[in-house]
């Protein structure tokens, strides 16, 4: 029987040059992120919801993009790769750190990177660093949100396969990817020759050789309908672990702090339940994730709950500390429908 999961056949591009070099859906989630967090920042400081100047957002943008690229990259090679520190090639750009066209973004290091871009700018403008803050947690929803589509338009951070009971017929909302047979089958021969075997008569279908099973994941995405009634129900369905991030950190995390921002509260509180908010729901969410690839677990928590258990514990003490201490409140959204507040904001 056919399974029923999803056959991932989405292209990585955006628009393509050559067979590596075009534009890809990952690079254009980053820019998305940022334009839309531009236009709201920009829009509720014309209203004055927020402490800044709407002229100013511009660069207030240029320092958290500066902050997530060099935070997130840096990130992922400290927590996830570290081997990359030593890696040097003959091409551009010569050290592994700094090759960010292979991948490798960590959303805990972007979030570092732009808490200190925060710091500095603030300092430098002389705005308020809580509620600076405060802004950038609220707005970095959005760039959460269109990043987990792109990783999974690339087909990369799978999920947990599902339980075998559900492997038969798998349910719509699961996922398979073709390129399980050049990542997971071939390098365990032993455990899926069956599978293998299953495959062989695409030998006469497709370019054989040693680039057989490459040629078969190509036409699978390529919409090669002979390929395709071969190796779906042979695929593992996979939990979308991409999709379940891309909810809770984006749109359901939003709602949360833009209820808990419905008045105003003082600078750092919304900082604060973003770190916690964030560190629950990632530590929840990466139960459907398979752990990255090379690093060991702690306690049976991956690296990624790992770092979400300190952000938990981050934002409680932030919130407690900002939370007592003498400040004047800023924000709250519920002002935006205040009769008074949209007749000021009009003139």
């Amino acid at each position: 029987m056919l399974s029923q999961s999803y056959l991932h056949k989405l292209d990585p591009f955006v628009f393509q040059i050559t067979e590596s070099l075009g534009f890809r859906w990952y690079g254009f989630a980053y820019i998305a992120g940022f334009i839309t967090a531009w236009v709201a920042i920009r829009w509720l400081g014309k209203r004055n919801i927020f402490n800044i100047a709407p002229e100013r957002v511009g660069d207030f943008m240029f320092a958290c993009v500066l902050g997530v690229l060099l935070g997130g990259r840096l990130g992922y090679v400290l927590f996830y790769d570290p081997s990359l520190l030593v890696t040097f090639s003959t091409e551009l750009p010569w050290w592994g750190a700094l090759a960010i066209q292979d991948g490798g973004m960590s959303s805990h290091g972007g979030i570092v990177g732009v808490c200190i871009a925060l710091i500095v700018w603030g300092q430098k403008n002389k705005i308020s660093k809580l509620h600076l803050l405060d802004i950038a947690a609220l707005f970095t929803t959005p760039g959460l949100f269109y990043g987990r589509i792109a990783n999974f338009i690339n087909g990369e951070l799978w999920g947990k396969a599902l339980p075998p009971q559900l492997q038969t017929n798998a349910p719509w909302w699961s996922v398979s990817y073709p390129t399980e047979i050049t990542e997971v089958w071939i390098h365990n021969p032993e455990k899926y020759y069956s599978q293998l075997e299953t495959i062989e008569p695409l030998r006469s279908q497709v370019v054989g050789g040693e680039h057989f099973y490459q040629t078969v994941v190509m036409d699978a995405y390529t919409g090669n309908q002979q390929v395709i009634e071969t190796i779906h129900p042979l695929l593992t369905a996979w939990y979308p672990s991409q999709l379940i991030q891309a909810l809770a950190e984006g749109p359901i995390l939003f709602l949360i702090l833009a209820l808990i921002w419905w008045k105003p509260r003082k600078p750092g509180i919304i900082g604060g339940w973003f770190a916690l908010s964030y560190g629950v729901m990632r530590i929840g969410t990466e139960v459907y994730r398979q752990p990255d690839e090379g690093v060991a677990l702690f306690m049976t928590l991956s690296r990624g709950q790992l770092l979400s258990v300190g952000m938990v514990l981050f934002g409680i003490v932030f919130i407690t500390i900002n939370s007592s201490r003498p400040a004047q409140k800023t924000g709250g959204f519920g002002k935006l429908f205040s009769t008074k507040h949209a007749a000021t904001s009009a003139t």
